[in-house]
């Protein structure tokens, strides 16, 4: 285990799992399909008790979390409000959401593979982004 790996690594998963929830909450407001709403409410719960296993890692590491990038967190609001308002459907919210789980699936295994020697605890971590991306992307399918 490699502490510098271990603390960027887990700096990279608070930052994924603060963009997951925010694109969750930009989609929110737009739906008016209550099955896709109650879908996309529980995946952000799952979503907000892992940030919280993140943070409790942070904290115990005296460890300060990221924000996500401030560019990629503000295209990603501008191209939801964009799209919804001009398409507000479960459909469209879906593929937004996909697109998403996508981006941050390819993303949290980057830095998985950046940071190899990161302990086990935070790989752990940062495999749990990945499940909970997959398994919202396998949800969003049926709406698409």
């Amino acid at each position: 285990m490699n502490e510098k790996d271990t603390q960027l690594l887990l700096r990279e998963c608070s930052a994924g799992i603060r963009m997951a929830i925010a694109s969750i909450d930009d989609v929110l407001p737009y739906l008016e399909d209550s099955e896709i709403k109650q879908v996309l409410k529980e995946s952000k719960t799952e979503h907000k008790d892992l940030e919280k296993d993140i943070d409790n890692t942070l904290h115990k590491m005296n460890c300060d979390g990221k924000e996500p990038n401030i560019m990629a967190k503000g295209m990603s609001k501008i191209k939801t409000n964009a799209e919804m308002a001009f398409k507000p459907t479960a459909a469209q919210a879906a593929s937004l959401i996909t697109d998403g789980c996508g981006m941050g699936i390819k993303s949290i295994h980057k830095y998985i593979n950046q940071y190899p020697a990161a302990s086990s605890e935070v790989m752990h971590l940062a495999q749990r982004i990945s499940e909970l991306e997959d398994n919202l992307e396998q949800k969003m399918k049926p709406f698409l």
